[in-house]
């Protein structure tokens, strides 16, 4: 039976484009609603721009134009790069809107109608020169605990202490640069304590979080802080409708999550097609009201977990609302093992990604390839980018597609009739484990399984050759299997490469994979034939994966650039160190099919660590134990799936194969 569902991402802040890591979050996002949507799931997506505070205030004056349009520039290309990474939002509005301010107002009013808001003198420290307060990142200084200069008035970037700015050791005003004074100020805040039992009860409640996420907010819980939700003038944002509290605006944070609201409501009144348009109250009625049918998603980042989790429960409480069924948390996303950093050239927008000539559909599949449902960071490793694109898509999937196409070119007809067992076997069996991954934000598993099938298939075509006799009844059977597979394959990937699946699917006459109804059998339904040339995956060359990072802003001079030629000098070749290692140990790389982890001993006191795409070459890891394999000794050490990478081995064929040595070469022996 399907569902109605509102699901919502993090709104972007107004105040600068979209990068590489913002679209963890909304190619995660997106990926959900596309499977949901296959599954004939009625969804709705949201999203808008964060609009309000201090800093679309100040940058807005320093570019020479109101807020209102510095808000909206901005609006607008965050929209457009979203869409072209195939981000495909119900609507991307905004928080500065009318539909916005009144529900604000009414959380508000819902707030202090139940005695949660109260009044409160607090200290800030006070800019004279700009006559304002100034908020936290307003405000530079030294850490008062580990000394280090510039750091702002929150949190110190370098020992991760936080504090109150207040606390900074000669503090200044980031506008002006003058030093500021304290000075005191009315504020609203809500006593938290009073609804502490029912935020606990729904962090408590089945599916609202991951496990470990909980116990994180749980520690919030233990000692709950009251929360201030104003802000002094000026400030851009919506002014305070309360005669206690004269002169004072609603704190970004209160209205930015209030924009999932009114995002939707905007959307049902005047953006849905005729036949789903709601007026406010049936919006409301549908998708808001407690006990309604419908559920309500939200994916954030975990940078504002505490947000989501402790403040928004008891907004949407004290409104008579319904509290969210899914908090889903995602890690940040690093370059390279490293913080993005504009410094170190690895701040990556999404600009900066298309114009190194990049399909935005290999950026969405890397990240399914590594997303899972925790907080864990994600490491956009330009190599291992590459190099996943080219092993997964180019060299298995894209593959796989064109040898078929062109056998079947060949075979003559349409193919019908019954396939291989072991090939329908292991593409039902996928199709099976691969619905619940997607549900529990496992992607990494169906970009696994996907892969599985593909690796079957071409194992098959391997085995089979219907090269040979294209037109015998075994080689038809085989590309009818095959193809069918390929079906397979593009449902799985549908949410992740809408394009390539659809595109995919056409070339052997199949219906658009953008459906997965449950009794799904690809091995049933129109003929197999070669309709149309299938979609290629070029691989990825190093230099323009390369592209994506800048040159760092250093004062060293940048190394020169390698030869033209693309050859290395016989020099370079001799620097390579070529060692005898016996391997003491090999098992598979949990949820990698194509690696192996080694334990050698190449002549030193300690046991050197290996991982090495060969599994398939051995899928009885064990039998290489006590081999006498060669390695690359010097190699610098990388990561891989998390594993410390410290050296490479050789080996040679297809499928690849290690370089064995006589047993009687002692480890650590040198390769000349």
């Amino acid at each position: 039976m399907s569902q109605k569902i509102l699901v919502t991402s993090a709104l972007p802040y107004a105040n600068g484009s979209i990068h590489l890591g913002h679209l963890v979050e909304y190619i995660q996002t997106d990926v959900y609603v596309r499977y949901r949507r296959s599954l004939g799931d009625d969804v709705t997506y949201v999203c808008a721009a964060d609009s309000h505070g201090t800093p679309i205030e100040v940058n807005a004056s320093k570019a020479g134009v109101s807020p209102k349009e510095f808000v909206e520039r901005y609006r607008k290309e965050q929209h457009q790069d979203f869409q072209r990474f195939g981000v495909d939002f119900s609507t991307y509005y905004t928080t500065d809107s009318d539909e916005n301010r009144k529900w604000a107002w009414r959380i508000w009013d819902a707030l202090k109608s139940r005695g949660l808001i109260y009044k409160k003198s607090v200290e800030q420290l006070f800019c004279q020169k700009d006559g304002r307060f100034l908020p936290d990142r307003f405000v530079k200084g030294t850490c008062p605990k580990c000394a280090t200069p510039g750091q702002y008035g929150d949190v110190c970037e370098k020992c991760g202490t936080t504090y109150d700015p207040r606390e900074l050791k000669d503090p200044r005003c980031a506008i002006c640069g003058t030093s500021p004074v304290v000075r005191a100020s009315d504020h609203a805040y809500v006593d938290l304590k009073k609804v502490e039992p029912a935020i606990r009860a729904w962090v408590e409640g089945e599916g609202h979080l991951d496990a470990a996420v909980r116990e994180q907010v749980k520690g919030w819980l233990d000692d709950l802080q009251d929360w201030c939700i104003t802000r002094d003038a000026p400030y851009f944002g919506f002014p305070v409708n309360d005669a206690d509290f004269p002169g004072k605006f609603i704190y970004v944070w209160l209205d930015a999550p209030i924009g999932y609201l009114s995002s939707g409501e905007r959307y049902f009144a005047d953006e849905a097609p005729s036949a789903d348009r709601l007026d406010p109250a049936a919006y409301e009625a549908t998708y808001l009201a407690p006990g309604s049918p419908s559920r309500l998603e939200h994916f954030i980042g975990k940078d504002i977990l505490r947000f989501h989790a402790v403040f928004w429960p008891a907004m949407l409480g004290a409104a008579g609302l319904k509290l969210p069924h899914r908090l889903a948390v995602h890690g940040h996303l690093t370059v390279n093992g490293e913080k993005m950093s504009k410094s170190r050239g690895t701040f990556v927008t999404a600009r900066t990604y298309l114009d190194a000539g990049l399909d935005p559909q290999l950026l969405r599949y890397y990240y399914a390839a590594n997303l899972g449902p925790g907080v864990s960071d994600l490491d956009l490793s330009l190599d291992e980018f590459r190099n996943r694109i080219n092993a997964d898509l180019a060299n298995n999937v894209a593959n796989l597609a064109s040898r078929v196409f062109a056998l079947l070119e060949r075979a003559g007809g349409d193919l019908t009739g019954d396939p291989e067992e072991g090939i329908a076997g292991v593409t039902r069996e996928a199709l099976r484990l691969a619905r619940p991954a997607y549900q529990a934000l496992e992607y990494r598993e169906v970009v696994r399984l996907v892969n599985q099938v593909a690796d079957t298939c071409n194992k098959r075509l391997q085995e089979g050759k219907p090269w040979e006799a294209p037109t015998s009844p075994a080689s038809r059977t085989l590309l009818l299997s095959c193809g069918r597979a390929l079906r397979a394959i593009s449902v799985m990937l549908w949410p992740v490469m809408p394009v390539f699946a659809d595109d995919l699917c056409a070339a052997f006459g199949q219906s658009r994979p953008g459906t997965w109804a449950a009794d799904f059998d690809p091995f049933v339904g129109a003929p197999v034939v070669a309709r149309a040339k299938p979609p290629q995956i070029a691989r990825l060359d190093a230099k323009q994966v390369a592209k994506l990072v800048a040159a760092p802003e250093a004062s060293a001079p940048a190394p020169a650039a390698p030869p033209a030629t693309g050859f290395i000098g016989f020099d370079d070749f001799m620097k390579v160190e070529l060692k005898v290692a016996l391997v003491r140990a090999a098992v598979r790389v949990p949820k990698a099919d194509k690696l192996l982890q080694l334990t050698v001993d190449v002549g030193e006191p300690d046991p050197r660590t290996i991982v090495a795409g060969i599994a398939t070459s051995y899928p009885e890891p064990e039998a290489l134990v006590g081999r006498r394999i060669v390695v690359v000794a010097n190699l610098e050490p990388r990561a891989l799936r998390g594993i410390i990478s410290q050296g490479m081995l050789l080996a040679a064929g297809d499928p690849p194969r290690v370089i064995l040595v006589d047993e009687g070469v002692a480890p650590g022996t040198r390769v000349k």
